[in-house]
């Protein structure tokens, strides 16, 4: 039997997402979405509230790059789930935090079979720097106008805007900030 594909297992988790999700009209379901300055790309994410990632390793992927998503995903979202392959499935449970939820994966002729192993929780150390990172320059200048705090930052470069961002504003603000900015981007690859 041909091995899945991650674009096998994406469409069937887009699908459960899609029913899941697209009917609460406060969603938004972004494919490929970029963290931490572009060093990972997490393979779909829901921001709702909270920004859930999605992670998948089909049968035809490796886990050569998981340590390094999951310490850019760590930073970055409040709650993050691996789509793993049945064969992959007690590597990824020693690889990835007790926090992250799984969902596992079979190939039932050819078609993708999800089936959640473990629910998530909320991710206990979010960076608020790597969080902002998501932000484009004026979404986050927005912010700091909102709150008188942007003198002297116009015109600075957008790292030291979120470095500025980071420092002022408690992480939970941010958090609802990025999840409200996120949400009405235009121009992205969401859904």
């Amino acid at each position: 039997m041909e091995k899945l594909k991650d674009t096998h297992v994406r469409e069937e988790l887009m699908k459960k997402l899609e029913e899941e999700y697209l009917i609460q009209p406060d969603t938004r379901i972004v494919s490929e979405m970029c963290v931490c300055r572009g060093t990972s790309r997490v393979d779909i994410a829901v921001i709702n509230g909270v920004i859930h990632g999605y992670e998948i390793k089909s049968e035809s992927d490796t886990l050569i790059r998981l340590p390094s998503q999951v310490n850019d995903y760590n930073r970055v979202f409040d709650r993050v789930t691996i789509v793993t392959a049945r064969d992959y499935l007690e590597k990824v449970r020693e690889m990835i935090p007790q926090w992250w939820g799984i969902i596992s994966v079979t190939n039932k002729n050819g078609k993708a079979v999800l089936k959640k192993v473990k629910k998530g929780r909320k991710n206990p150390s979010q960076d608020a720097l790597a969080l902002v990172q998501l932000l484009w320059k004026d979404e986050a200048l927005s912010i700091l106008k909102e709150r008188g705090l942007h003198k002297g930052y116009l015109s600075k470069p957008k790292q030291q805007i979120f470095e500025r961002l980071a420092q002022v504003i408690p992480l939970k603000e941010l958090r609802l900030e990025v999840n409200r900015l996120l949400k009405q981007r235009e121009g992205w690859r969401s859904l």
